[in-house]
């Protein structure tokens, strides 16, 4: 059991189901109280807009551009982000559950209190960005890239974080004890306090050139 606790979005039950594209032609793009579900949104490029509890389920997102949006209490269950476009977002107690979310693009965003849940983040783009207080669940991460990242209370509980790039991304605290992954870009001065399961230590102690007698 993780000792890491995330705040829950703080969202009210049955929200009005509306259209997003209610949001159209508007200076300011912003959604509220609201659920958004089995629909597509297709090729909407909006800066800087802010949603706030709002459920997104079973939507579809293909070919968005949503950089430097704020999230704050959104859950988005059954959804698709593939190659979505959130860079330098703000992104606070949201849950992303079950979801497809390969390639998307989170680098230079400030994530807290955000649970992935189930997700696939394979080839997900995390370079640059602060994460405080969040929970990958059960995700397959492979090729994600954590690239300079700042980590203060990250847990990876049951991923699948083959080929993840930690480069220049201190994983001192950090857990990945009940991960799986072959190999992952990361130096040994950045593995420093970092948790680890002894097969994986023996792992890496075969990369660093050590024969592990049994």
């Amino acid at each position: 059991m993780s000792k890491i606790k995330i705040e829950k979005p703080k969202i009210i039950l049955n929200l009005p189901a509306i259209n997003f594209h209610d949001i159209h032609n508007v200076e300011e793009p912003y959604l509220t109280n609201c659920m958004i579900q089995d629909c597509f949104i297709t090729e909407e490029e909006i800066y800087k807009a802010e949603f706030s509890k709002v459920i997104f389920r079973n939507v579809t997102f293909n070919d968005v551009s949503f950089q430097n949006i704020e999230l704050t209490d959104v859950i988005f269950e059954n959804c698709d982000l593939s190659n979505a476009d959130f860079m330098k977002s703000i992104i606070h107690r949201v849950h992303f559950k079950n979801s497809k979310m390969l390639g998307i693009n989170l680098s230079d965003g400030h994530l807290g209190n955000v649970q992935f849940e189930n997700c696939n983040l394979n080839l997900s783009s995390f370079g640059y960005a602060s994460l405080k207080q969040i929970r990958f669940d059960h995700c397959s991460m492979q090729s994600a890239d954590f690239y300079e990242c700042k980590f203060q209370k990250v847990d990876f509980p049951y991923c699948d974080l083959n080929e993840v790039n930690f480069a220049r991304t201190s994983l001192k605290g950090i857990d990945l004890s009940n991960s799986t992954f072959q190999r992952l870009s990361v130096s040994f001065e950045e593995l420093n306090g970092c948790e680890v399961s002894p097969e994986q230590a023996i792992g890496f102690a075969a990369m660093m050139g050590l024969k592990v007698k049994e």
